[in-house]
């Protein structure tokens, strides 16, 4: 099974400047037959693979993602943990 989230990471050319979002699997299948992930604002959606392979999907128009990405698995939430706005 799929993790339920993960944290993108996107980098600059030289890796000195990172950027994290966090991401949550939703109930759509990219083209590749993976699981389409969504962070809170709906901007950001990926295709992630079972081996942590990332495919940025676009959004909207005139969206291009020029920096490397890479995923790390987050932990479940509990049941004590409250949903969050992506689930």
């Amino acid at each position: 099974m799929s993790p339920l989230r993960y944290e993108l990471v996107f980098s600059d050319g030289t890796g000195s400047a990172q950027d994290v979002v966090v991401v949550e699997r939703t109930a759509l299948k990219g083209s590749g037959g993976h699981p389409v992930y969504v962070d809170a604002t709906g901007i950001i959606r990926a295709e992630i693979s079972d081996r942590d392979e990332v495919r940025i999907l676009a959004s909207g128009g005139h969206q291009e993602i020029s920096r490397p990405v890479r995923a790390r698995a987050l932990p479940d939430p509990g049941p004590e943990d409250p949903p969050s706005p992506a689930a």
